[in-house]
């Protein structure tokens, strides 16, 4: 039997020497020490009692043995073990593995058991290890030895496993499977450690590899030890055991490597010295050559069965581990094998655990899988190996292109890549086509992954001169080539919005390629006849090249990739910079050319004249290039003279309006260019209508001068939006047609909408001019009547019989209405007479516009189309989807606002279920915003829609009818609009309460009688609310449940089928039967006795104060009813001997409250009592403990969840009489201070709304659908 003790002669004898380690003598007790007990105790409970309070005494010294050095007698004493040397990391590992190679020489057996009890402690086991000779065990004894068991005497755990030539068995607390132990434990300490840790078994094996490793002693005893620990149910053993054995089997073949190299260089050797021996000398040489090629050819043998066991013994075992983190281990190993030791590992033997492990759960795993395999087809010497590999797994590999972890998609994606570049034919065509599209995804990486792959299969230099005749052959021949081939992969995948991803995807692999705008506007402007591009394949080039432009001025992803802008380096700055200026010098020259020729293509023209908002324009004037400033302005005068498109015009407008920088040297060229510009256009306007213009008669002028007048609104209106145009009068002129339409209705719809714009427009700029300096009341108040007169018109376009003309007019007049009524300026009395919100009656129209145009579908007629008609009608469905979500967005938006009552979103929140799909998004957004700002209001308006929906419901199927599809649906709105307030009960406390108090002020709405029977007829509304029940705190429950008592004035009509949602809200409410038949059993026996305080208690409600609380009770526990001390103190006593009384009370009275009261209306208002802190309090507070509800400490954390207070109006008041007979907190987030007995301890808000509130005072009734903004509370 062998003892692992001696740490004084083993550390100081053999580790200490060299490195100066000072003599230290460790207690017995301490997590390093090793300590054991002899295996035949641990039967005896001595033995049990004294394994226990040595584990004890290692947990209770293990922070203080963890730390790396310790101050003694003045001296730092260093650590001593490998445990702590290895930990600490502050020496070179090879000379911590040379102290032990040292150790193991002199006593094997105790460097051994220090090796063992140093894997033992990195598992991050606090217990002891004990040791017993194999030899002197038969093997049935062995056998039943090999468990792991749990001592519920001692609460310990043993393992007890073979260690080749001892049964180790090691003894732990039972919390040690905790989850904590060094290899995952967080911090950038442990991650050394796992890093040292696997350092220390690679140079334990380089070191040993020329002495002791072949002994038949060391490796297998360490074999048999990470193998027994990695078969235990210990998750820590496993882990690091596994870790360990195959960080052991990688340094085996790297031990392997160096004997092939050996053995071949012996083998050299030998064959040179028998060529040079002759017969007539001695061989002695040869014999010596002879026996060392002989030892290195048994070597390998040696180290291929120790690579064998561990790969069987652990591999085989823990690649399938239920632990994520030890397959992946076991995967990432696996692959580093394969790539140093492909003669040996690279085979379908071992390939299809990795094959296998592509399809596991994790996405940790299926990484590891990737990686290792990137590393066998980056090596084309090792494809040969992988055909059936390959082609069993390649469908599978292409499919994780789609993994949900996007890492895994990306590594995929790089793999596929490999796999194309070194196997022939690996992929097919369509392989090659999917991956293509992933060019398009939003996933940056991925898109630039799949970049890469289409790039070096696509648009790869390797092979392409062949392609290029040799008389072309110049200096954009080869870029020509390739640019050709993207515009078509461009125009094949039909995804003609999109080139600004295919761009960006390609940016960092063929940034050469898209930066030689030289090139591109080479191929448009010089190109041959015969090698002229198509019209299809020119948009396509003026499209990329002005997404190259904006790639290389901003330098950051497109809209979609990526969070935000990124914060560019100075590398990139600099590189910004210079590519912003070879746009500037190239395009300056070009531009002007490009527009002289494509000017009567309005799409190209649109995206040829973006390209100036990212010149640097300092060039103009600081390269002497003023001429190209007038041609560039020569050809855009032509181009507004010749194009009516909007897209076309308001790119012009844009290119003007950067060009007029006050700050430029060339702005007053460009001023005055627009000076005239607009001058032209203005005067050909007046002339248009001074003689197509009538007064009394209106327009009177045939189709061609309608059409003249229309071009010329439309592109005065696009220089209207970015140029103040308000020196030329514009208002007066396009209002009077306006007006006109308003009252005769006969002009052409083409020139309202322009008139229509620029009339908003030069109200936008009077106001931005207002707000910006101060002006005289007569004017303000002149806009102020401009505005109101423009909203008037607008209003009146909502009902036009031209649905373009009306839907303009409702956006235009959203957005006045949120700029009025929003202004800010540092003149206030600007700000009171500007301000304008709209009436109830435009309200009304705009509401009801949106429920004709936004929720009103048209009808399909149902016929057969062909397949280009079918693309023309799902091409306008997604138009007409995209137009209704503006329209809505537009709306909602004054809701969120507060331009319009909040009330109105009742009427969006109906179509919620039914057009989810199209509006879900939308209509969620809105809510939440809506929630944010007033909670109260918030709840009140879902309620409002519920109440409306119910009452339509009523009106066709009648009030009793519960059955129905209408019903079932407003119950399911009911259900997702529930969801919407999260898991935070407390954050949505005050809604979900309002909510409740609502519905159930409208289920008992109306009530008449009907044969003796108190039935309301929106009683129904009860199983609608329910869905809210599930939102409510406990306490809130029970005060809902009592403020719901008082709508039953006789609890024992109350029966029958008609009841039943009755029956069932009230059972949503109650927590559990039995708290309720506690409660009517302890109401039964007071009832006789206590009339008084039980009146006296209710009048106390009403009159707006609650019963103490003790502090114990609130903090620890949710009480189970708020009544007064006296109550409490009797129904806890008594609650176990009234449970087995008659319950016949309850019978008759089905819907008592948790504290056994009836509340029915009361006028009285009496004033509240004090209650004696002496008497029923101190009572409750000791016996109201058994039987209650336990709030969820994780939610509360480190508050109390306070009773619901209802918000209280403006009319209502609040008397308390005592200091803590009222709950108070803002937002019912008040925190508890520290009281006594008896008393709430609640502590009193210093800042804030308060909303202070009693049950019966704040359950007042208050119209449905109302708005009260007492009702809000502050945020």
């Amino acid at each position: 039997m062998l003892r692992l003790e001696g740490e004084k002669n083993r550390r100081s004898g053999h580790l200490g020497r060299e490195n100066a380690i000072h003599d230290e003598t460790v207690p017995e007790s301490t997590v390093q020490s090793g300590s054991c007990l002899r295996n035949g105790n641990l039967q005896t409970p001595r033995g049990k009692r004294k394994v226990q309070e040595q584990c004890a005494r290692i947990r209770r010294n293990s922070s203080r043995s963890k730390r790396p050095s310790q101050p003694q007698n003045g001296e730092v004493v260093e650590a001593v073990t490998l445990f702590e040397v290895v930990s600490m990391g502050k020496r070179a590992m090879q000379s911590v593995v040379d102290d032990w190679v040292e150790a193991y020489i002199q006593d094997r057996d105790v460097a051994l058991l220090d090796l063992i009890n140093f894997y033992i402690q990195c598992s991050g086991c606090q217990g002891m290890v004990t040791a017993e000779m194999f030899q002197s065990l038969c093997n049935s004894d062995v056998m039943q030895k090999m468990t792991e068991t749990f001592d519920e005497e001692t609460g310990l755990q043993y393992k007890k496993f073979m260690a080749y030539p001892w049964i180790l068995t090691v003894t732990w607390p039972v919390d040690m499977d905790n989850g904590d132990y060094p290899l995952i434990k967080p911090g950038p300490y442990w991650k050394k450690f796992k890093a040292n840790f696997c350092e220390f078994t690679a140079v334990l094996i380089q070191q040993c590899q020329y002495s002791i490793l072949y002994d038949s002693y060391l490796m297998d005893t360490v074999i048999s030890l990470l193998t027994g620990l990695a078969d235990s149910r210990v998750r820590a053993f496993r882990h690091t055991s596994t870790l360990a054995a195959v960080k052991l089997l990688t340094a085996l073949v790297r031990v392997n490597l160096n004997l092939d190299v050996s053995k071949c260089n012996a083998q050299r050797l030998y064959q040179v010295e028998k060529n040079r021996i002759s017969v007539k000398r001695t061989n002695q040489r040869l014999d010596q050559l002879e026996r060392k090629r002989k030892e290195f050819e048994q070597k390998p043998l040696e180290i291929e069965n120790m690579m064998n066991a561990i790969f069987k013994g652990t591999f085989l075992q823990r690649y399938r581990d239920v632990i994520p983190e030890i397959r992946a281990i076991c995967i990432e190993e696996i692959g580093s094998w394969m790539k140093m030791y492909p003669d040996t590992f690279l085979n379908d033997s071992y390939l299809k655990y990795i094959g296998w492990m592509l399809y596991d759960k994790q996405p940790e795993v299926r990484l590891k899988c990737l990686l290792g395999l990137q590393g066998i087809y980056d090596r084309k010497e090792l494809i040969s190996k992988m055909d059936l590999f390959t082609s069993r797994f390649k469908d599978r590999i292409v499919s994780m292109t789609l993994d949900k972890d996007h890492e895994v998609a990306v590594q995929a994606m790089k793999l596929l890549m490999l796999m194309s570049q070194n196997c022939e034919d690996a992929l097919s065509s369509e392989d090659c086509e999917t991956l293509f599209q992933f060019v398009y995804t939003t996933h940056r990486p991925l898109a630039v992954a799949a970049g890469e792959f289409l790039y070096k299969r696509l648009l790869s230099y390797q092979g392409t001169e062949e392609e290029v005749p040799p008389k072309r052959r110049g200096k954009f021949e080869a870029n020509t080539c390739y640019m050709r081939k993207l515009i078509t992969f461009f125009l094949e995948s039909e995804l003609h919005k999109h080139v600004t991803y295919l761009v960006d995807s390609l940016w960092d692999w063929a940034g050469s390629l898209l930066k030689d705008w030289e090139c591109m506007t080479t191929l448009l402007l010089e190109a041959a006849e015969e090698e002229a591009l198509s019209d299809a394949q020119e948009s396509a080039l003026v499209e990329i090249i002005l997404v190259t432009v904006r790639e290389a001025a901003e330098g950051h992803p497109p809209v979609g990739r990526g969070a935000a802008k990124k914060i560019l380096s100075a590398k990139e700055k600099k590189i910004q910079l210079e590519d912003c200026t070879k746009i500037t010098e190239h395009f300056i020259v070009v531009l002007p050319q490009l527009l002289a020729k494509y000017s009567a293509d309005a799409e190209k023209v649109a995206n040829l004249l973006q390209i100036p908002q990212y010149y640097d324009l300092d060039v103009y004037s600081t390269g002497r290039l003023e001429k190209h400033v007038d041609a560039l302005l020569r050809v855009v005068k032509g181009i507004v003279a010749e194009h009516s498109d909007m897209d076309v015009l308001e790119a012009c407008s844009r290119m003007y309006y950067v060009l007029c920088n006050e700050e430029l040297a060339i702005h007053r060229r460009a001023d005055l260019a627009r000076t005239q510009l607009i001058d032209e256009l203005v005067d050909k306007l007046n002339e248009l209508l001074d003689d197509s213009w009538h007064e009394g008669e209106g327009l009177c002028t045939d189709e061609e001068g309608v059409c003249r007048i229309y071009s010329t609104l439309r592109r005065i209106a696009a220089f209207h939006n970015a140029h103040n145009l308000t020196k030329w009068n514009l208002y007066g002129k396009t209002s009077k047609l306006l007006v006109f339409e308003m009252e005769y209705g006969s002009l052409p719809v083409q020139m309202i909408l322009p008139a229509l714009q620029c009339t908003y427009f030069a109200l936008l700029w009077q106001l931005a001019s207002v707000v910006e300096r101060s002006s005289s009341k007569e004017t303000l108040l002149a806009l102020n009547r401009e505005l109101r007169f423009f909203c008037q018109i607008c209003a009146c376009y909502l009902s036009h019989k031209d649905k373009d003309l009306s839907e303009k007019a409702f956006m235009i007049l959203c957005d006045l209405l949120m700029i009025v009524s929003h202004q800010s300026s540092r003149d206030d009395e600007a700000v009171g007479v500007l301000q304008y919100l709209p009436s109830t009656s435009l309200q009304s129209k705009m509401l009801l516009f949106i429920q004709d145009h936004v929720f009103t579908e048209e009808k399909e007629e149902i016929k057969d189309l062909t397949e280009e008609e079918e693309r023309e009608k799902e091409s306008y469905k997604l138009n007409d989807l995209h137009r209704r979500r503006s329209l809505l967005a537009v709306y909602c938006k004054l809701i969120v606002f507060t331009v319009v009552e909040m009330s109105a979103a009742a009427e969006i929140y109906k179509h919620y279920m039914k057009t989810y799909n199209d509006f879900g998004d939308i209509i969620k957004e809105t809510l939440s915003r809506t929630r944010h700002n007033n909670k109260i209001q918030s709840a009140r308006t879902l309620i409002l829609c519920l109440q409306q929906l119910f009452q339509k419901h009523t009106e066709t199927h009648g009030s009793t009818n519960s059955m129905d599809s209408s019903f079932t649906n407003i119950k399911e709105l009911a259900r997702r609009f529930s969801l919407t307030f999260g898991w935070d009960q407390v954050k949505s406390r005050e809604s979900v309460a309002m909510i409740h108090k609502e519905g159930i002020e409208f289920a008992f709405q109306g009530a008449a009688e009907v044969e003796g029977k108190c039935l309301p007829p929106n009683l129904n509304f009860l199983l609608i609310i329910s869905e809210f029940s599930n939102k409510l705190l406990k306490p809130d429950k029970r005060l809902v449940y009592s403020y719901l008592q008082r709508y039953i004035t006789e609890p024992a009509s109350c029966r029958g089928d008609e009841w039943h949602p009755l029956v069932w809200y009230r059972n949503s409410l109650l927590a559990n039967e039995d708290e309720e038949n506690s409660v009517i059993s302890s109401l039964r026996e007071w009832s006789p006795t206590s009339r008084s305080k039980t009146s006296s208690f209710k009048r106390k409600l009403s009159n707006g104060s609650l019963p103490e609380t003790s502090h114990t009770e609130t903090t620890n526990k949710t009480p189970d009813f708020l009544c007064t001390p006296e109550l409490t103190a009797a129904a806890g006593k008594s609650r176990k001997k009234l449970k087995s009384r008659d319950t016949s009370l309850q019978e008759c009275l089905p819907f008592f409250c948790p504290v056994g009261l009836s509340r029915r209306h009361s006028e009285d208002v009496i004033k509240a009592e004090d209650f004696s802190a002496d008497g029923g309090a101190e009572d409750g507070a000791e016996d109201v403990g058994e039987d209650v509800d336990v709030v969820g400490a994780d939610q509360v954390c480190d508050r109390v969840y306070q009773p619901c207070t209802w918000p209280t109006g403006a009319d209502q008041s609040v008397e308390t009489t005592h200091p803590h007979s009222c709950y108070t907190g803002s937002r019912w987030r008040g925190q508890i201070k520290e009281g006594s007995t008896g008393q709430s301890g609640l502590a009193e808000e210093k800042e804030g709304h308060v909303l202070l509130a009693a049950a019966e005072e704040l359950l007042t009734h208050q119209a449905v659908g109302t708005v009260d903004s007492d009702y809000a509370a502050d945020d």
